[in-house]
């Protein structure tokens, strides 16, 4: 069996992730399986957004807010913040297993915490092979087929 490449989807806030940070990160991360998406704030990140990147195939999502007490918008991060951990209990709840979110409060010009944040997240889904590569399109897949049968008969 090939060895895949997690796709990760990192949901950022526009004022937490600068445009030169970002292409900072596309460098030192493998871009491969990486797709980011700029947020006004990152508690913009609700819980149906979140879950939709799952079903549009991403093994993985990081959320890059802006660190506590520092978002522009007052609480957005704090949102973001249980939003993320609402999803991880609805992603076990179905059996995709834990670990699949990840919240990472960044500092101004400090991109450290946000590639050890990806590449740990990154690491861990390509290692375990008990919750394997794209859960929903699994799951999704097996639900049209047996939703076709149905229909069929």
């Amino acid at each position: 069996m090939a060895k895949q490449t997690p796709t990760i989807h990192l949901f950022y806030c526009a004022n937490s992730l600068k445009e030169t940070e970002l292409q900072e990160l596309q460098t030192r991360v493998s871009a491969e399986g990486l797709k980011t998406l700029s947020l006004p704030c990152s508690g913009k990140a609700t819980i149906p957004y979140l879950l939709k990147a799952f079903e549009r195939g991403a093994d993985g999502v990081v959320l890059c807010a802006c660190p506590e007490s520092q978002c522009k918008h007052l609480e957005g991060n704090l949102r973001a913040s249980k939003r993320a951990e609402a999803v991880e209990g609805l992603l076990e709840e179905i059996g995709f297993g834990k670990g699949r979110v990840v919240v990472v409060m960044k500092e101004q010009g400090q991109i450290e915490k946000l590639v050890d944040g990806i590449q740990r997240l990154q690491a861990e889904l390509g290692m375990v092979h008990s919750i394997g590569a794209k859960p929903a399109r699994t799951v999704l897949s097996g639900a049209r087929t047996s939703n076709r049968r149905e229909n069929a008969a």
